[in-house]
């Protein structure tokens, strides 16, 4: 009885004892796991917000480091400065080939090369008048310098900075100067397209007198019209300056989209916008430019031509300011080299959208240039 009782106890102790340890083990895992849980949900969002900030901080360091350091590398590197000013690096469109200007849609234009000095080769097209064209297909390049001596006047034409004499709204317009009668004679400056060399003001003008000269050669006594634009503008008034002051000036000078001089323009180009107002602007930007050689005065050289003088200019342009063109106006109409000649500036509203480089489509250019 006792061994019974004794094993009841036991077996009943036993049966006593046993929810201890689960309830014990239940409760083990309630007050583990439970806050484990709790605590995990709570630095989810906290560790997801401090790491999406500590990467936003890194990246406002970085691009304040990237914003003061570029000043710094510009006044030690002017080199880059020149680069940004002639952006002849930049071929807009790709992939043309230069030497086939009919894959342009311009049927009735040839392709030269020019060699303004040893080492220097310029490519050149050469667009006849609208009344050529049929007479025109399938002619070699002594066919169209005679045509040059045809009872046509002929435009010099000096594009602006980046891309080439291939450009789309370059090639537009020389299919309306040649729908109005008139031999178009355009060409890359050197290191500009296919032309060889390295790209500099001084370089750019002499490409431009030479080829001024190679038309004199031939037009004989046709009128030459120097039509610049943009950076242009600014090899036309060195151009047309050396020719007046050695007595051959051309029959007018056209300004599409000038400027004053390349300091102004620089000082005004919206991508000098993010810095216009960093102190020591000028000595970190502009001199630079100057350094390089870099000028391109019109507002100086306007008063020192005289030949007829025409200045388009759209308000809404958006990379030469408009009042640059106006004011570069005001200079040229009060200076004594104009007092015999004409001085026109014809205005483009807004409304019109021809910014930077569509003043070709308005219909009133026939007219304008009458």
């Amino acid at each position: 009885m006792r061994k019974r009782n004794e094993s009841v106890t036991v077996e009943h102790e036993r049966a006593s004892a046993a929810p201890a340890p689960l309830d014990k083990g239940c409760s083990l895992r309630h007050s583990l796991r439970l806050p484990a849980a709790a605590d995990s949900g709570m630095k989810r969002p906290l560790g997801r917000r401090y790491g999406l900030w500590f990467r936003l901080q890194k990246l406002i360091i970085w691009l304040l480091g990237v914003y003061l350091a570029i000043p710094f590398l510009v006044k030690l590197c002017p080199a880059i400065q020149a680069k940004l000013v002639f952006l002849n690096f930049v071929r807009v469109p790709y992939f043309i080939d230069l030497k086939r200007p009919q894959d342009q849609g311009l049927n009735h234009t040839c392709n030269y090369y020019l060699q303004p000095e040893e080492d220097v080769t310029v490519g050149v097209w050469h667009t006849v008048p609208a009344a050529l064209w049929k007479n025109a297909r399938g002619k070699d390049q002594l066919w169209f310098e005679d045509a040059l001596g045809s009872s046509h006047p002929v435009i010099l034409y000096l594009h602006g900075n980046a891309g080439t004499r291939g450009g789309d709204h370059r090639v537009e317009l020389y299919k309306v100067l040649s729908s109005l009668g008139y031999h178009v004679v355009t060409f890359d400056y050197r290191g500009w397209g296919d032309s060889i060399g390295s790209p500099s003001e001084r370089g750019m003008t002499y490409d431009a007198l030479h080829v001024f000269d190679w038309i004199k050669a031939r037009s004989g006594d046709n009128p030459v019209y120097i039509w610049g634009h943009s950076l242009g503008t600014g090899v036309a008034t060195n151009l047309v300056r050396r020719l007046c002051e050695r007595e051959t000036p051309p029959d007018a000078l056209i300004l599409e989209s000038p400027f004053t001089n390349i300091r102004e323009e620089a000082r005004s180009h919206p991508f000098s916008v993010i810095y216009r107002y960093f102190p020591g602007f000028d000595w970190f930007f502009l001199d630079p430019i100057t350094t390089s050689g870099i000028k391109f005065a019109n507002d100086e050289n306007v008063k020192y031509i005289s030949c007829s003088l025409l200045i388009l200019h759209a308000e809404d342009d958006p990379v030469v300011p408009f009042h640059l063109g106006k004011k570069l106006y005001n200079i040229a109409a009060t200076s004594r080299s104009f007092r015999d000649y004409k001085v026109q500036f014809v205005p483009f509203h807004t409304d019109l959208g021809y910014r930077h480089k569509y003043i070709y489509r308005s219909p009133e250019l026939p007219r304008i240039l009458r």
